[in-house]
């Protein structure tokens, strides 16, 4: 109680922001502006993928999370589809990879055994499939469902990511999503790294270990794709928050649309103001 006094005070506006999200009222973009979502990563990465996908003229993308766990954020993914599929004509359909049981044994120091060990967050397979409406599970270990995701599901071209596999060894499977063939991906894919920033009494992230580790080691395999994060995202933010260090952008330079023309304005200029 003293705790949640202490940020009232720090904080006042939180007051706000948590009443507007109580009643949310506002356009879609607004709100995004201002993370009136209870995950605003998973509202950005989607709405953007969606509006990239409007301006390529693609009709319909697929977003996919990684580590479902209990299915807290995969329920959340199909929220933000639905009310982002009325912002924009692009469709949206939802993946969730998993095992269903939960974490397996960590393989080295680089899965950081210090916070995560085997059996960690299992799911409820039943009670999750109940819950949801749209979303489409794909159960087994990543090594093996992501190889052969393309090929068999034949999914919409990936627009968003959301990594949360926690261990470098799974994270370097999941990364083979971005292998695929320029059809199955947009050029660029907004994606979210749960795992890349640390927290207190928790795992203290550095590039040698865990998801850090294998973005730099999928970037020095790849000449013509590239995972970065966003140049000066957070001073683009109304509100700063610790999900804007985790947005990363999938970059594929040899997709046929990496460069197609995307502004909203045809002709740019800037005339001499008097």
């Amino acid at each position: 109680m003293i705790d949640g006094l202490l940020r009232f005070i720090n904080r006042p506006q939180q007051l706000v922001f948590k009443t507007w999200a109580k009643f949310p009222v506002g356009s879609f973009e607004r709100r995004l502006a201002w993370d009136i979502f209870p995950r605003p990563h998973y509202a950005y990465c989607t709405y953007h993928a969606a509006r990239l996908a409007e301006r390529l003229g693609i009709e319909r993308i697929s977003v996919i999370e990684f580590g479902v766990a209990g299915g807290n954020g995969l329920v959340e993914l199909e929220r933000m589809a639905e009310a982002v599929e009325q912002e924009f004509k692009t469709k949206i359909d939802v993946y969730g990879f998993d095992t269903g049981l939960g974490l397996p044994p960590p393989l080295d120091y680089r899965d950081l055994p210090y916070i995560w060990q085997e059996g960690h967050f299992k799911m409820d397979i039943e009670a999750l499939k109940a819950r949801l409406s749209r979303a489409n599970l794909v159960f087994g270990d990543v090594k093996d469902t992501v190889p052969t995701f393309c090929e068999k599901h034949k999914p919409a071209p990936i627009g968003a990511v959301f990594m949360d596999l926690d261990y470098y060894s799974a994270t370097i499977d999941g990364l083979e999503i971005f292998e695929t063939p320029s059809e199955y991906a947009l050029p660029r894919v907004f994606c979210y790294f749960d795992d890349v920033g640390s927290a207190e009494g928790g795992g203290i992230m550095c590039d040698k270990v865990g998801q850090l580790l294998a973005i730099d080691e999928y970037n020095d395999r790849n000449d013509r794709r590239h995972l970065a994060r966003i140049g000066g995202f957070e001073h683009t933010r109304n509100r700063k928050a610790s999900w804007n260090d985790k947005i990363f952008v999938h970059h594929a330079f040899d997709h046929p649309h990496y460069d197609t023309y995307i502004h909203r304005s045809a002709n740019r200029q800037l005339q001499l103001q008097a």
